[in-house]
């Protein structure tokens, strides 16, 4: 209901903006332009629906080798202790265990290739243990945050960018990225759990936390130490080291169970081509409306409304630069990537706005299209609170992005 209203919200906004500007000054350049956004996005979620359905295919078609083979049953089991304690409801053998912890850990090392396939892959798990299939239930609603907030360890594209741009030290962003990120899933995790009434302060979650709290000291200290062509070129070998390791390591335990490894690949690839057409009309529905409201002019109005608020009581206006990414993230992730790489082309990559606009690209995941496109995948229509949690941690991430900006870079 909630992403009902927001919808529409971004679509009479965008038609009543252009209209008033066509009103004001008699140019219908914006009309025209938030027509042609209007179609232009529609086909953009159709490339982006069809570009999937290969990488989709593939992934799906090794996950259920996995699952014949036994590997995700292990890692499901491997997982359960920490799991089980934010997925009450999911048994504690149950394979979408096996397939959340993929999916995040592609996440955390920046494999989107693999991350969207394996998370659309879980919710459809989670989906089969929903009694009420077009209600998010609460082991979705948690699954869909955790992926929103974006945990990152490694932001490799946003270095590349950055080198690309000139900048002096393109990893110098690393660190607050990282420290952003994280802050972003902590309060991600904190808020469902309030609305879930799951106790945080559980013996297997609080030993989690602090190891990985531990782990991303340690890359802190670790990373901070290494030039920005040895961090690319390490970053590099681990994600196709990982990528590849999951691959060999599926195949050779559907080896070791004697399954027919071929047949297992070509059954769990037709279940890919059929995600992919699923999502078509939802990621259509999110895109239009937001590109409707870019296009009309809303989200300039928009930035100029919160500069003047912030200069009329004092405080600096510096972050306003890169502000246009912080809007854009929850709602595209392309659009706000062209609004970060469009700052650096402004202001330069080691400018304030354009270091603050990488930290903000990173913080934090696109809400908006990881609800349409997992929501979507399954038939979900009532999203319950999962666009609020979501949201909060987009917020968390993003404020948190603008102080670290400003601590490390001000």
């Amino acid at each position: 209901m909630v992403l009902n209203y927001i919808w529409i919200g971004f679509l009479l906004t965008a038609v009543a903006v252009a209209l008033l500007q066509l009103c004001v000054s008699g140019d219908g350049s914006v009309l025209n332009a938030v027509m042609d956004s209007m179609f232009a996005s529609a086909k953009t979620g159709f490339e982006i629906s069809i570009g999937l359905t290969g990488v989709l295919s593939l992934w799906l078609g090794i996950m259920k080798i996995g699952e014949r083979g036994g590997a995700v049953g292990f890692l499901s089991r491997l997982t359960a202790p920490f799991f089980c304690k934010i997925f009450p409801e999911v048994p504690r053998n149950h394979p979408a265990m096996g397939t959340i912890f993929m999916n995040l850990s592609a996440n955390m090392l920046g494999l989107d290739n693999a991350a969207t396939p394996l998370g659309l892959k879980a919710m459809k798990e989670l989906q089969e243990l929903n009694p009420k299939k077009d209600t998010a239930s609460n082991a979705e609603i948690m699954f869909l945050v955790l992926n929103t907030s974006g945990l990152t360890l490694i932001p490799i594209t946003i270095m590349t960018y950055r080198a690309q741009f000139g900048a002096a030290n393109p990893s110098d962003v690393f660190l607050p990225i990282l420290m952003a990120t994280f802050f972003s899933s902590l309060v991600g995790l904190i808020a469902v759990a309030i609305a879930q009434k799951i106790n945080l302060f559980q013996r297997n979650i609080v030993l989690t936390l602090s190891g990985l709290t531990a782990l991303i000291v340690g890359m802190i200290v670790l990373f901070s130490q290494m030039s920005q062509e040895i961090l690319t070129r390490y970053s590099a070998i681990v994600t196709n080291v990982v990528l590849l390791g999951i691959v060999c390591s599926f195949v050779i335990a559907g080896m070791v169970k004697k399954i027919n490894v071929y047949d297992a690949f070509v059954e769990g690839a037709k279940e890919g081509f059929k995600v992919a057409v699923g999502i078509i009309p939802y990621l259509i529905a999110i895109l239009v409306a937001i590109g409707m409201f870019r296009a009309s002019g809303a989200m300039d109005w928009l930035l100029l409304g919160v500069e003047k608020a912030f200069a009329a009581i004092g405080c600096n206006t510096d972050f306003v630069n890169a502000l246009p990414t912080a809007l854009m993230k929850p709602l595209s992730g392309s659009g706000a990537r062209g609004m970060m790489l469009d700052a650096m082309n402004t202001y330069g990559a080691d400018s304030f706005a354009g270091r603050l606009s990488c930290i903000v690209q990173g913080s934090t995941d696109t809400t908006f299209y990881i609800l349409a496109l997992y929501f979507g995948s399954v038939g979900i229509t009532k999203t319950r609170n999962a666009l609020v949690c979501g949201l909060i941690a987009d917020f968390a991430g993003i404020v948190a992005a603008l102080f670290i900006g400003y601590l490390f870079f001000h």
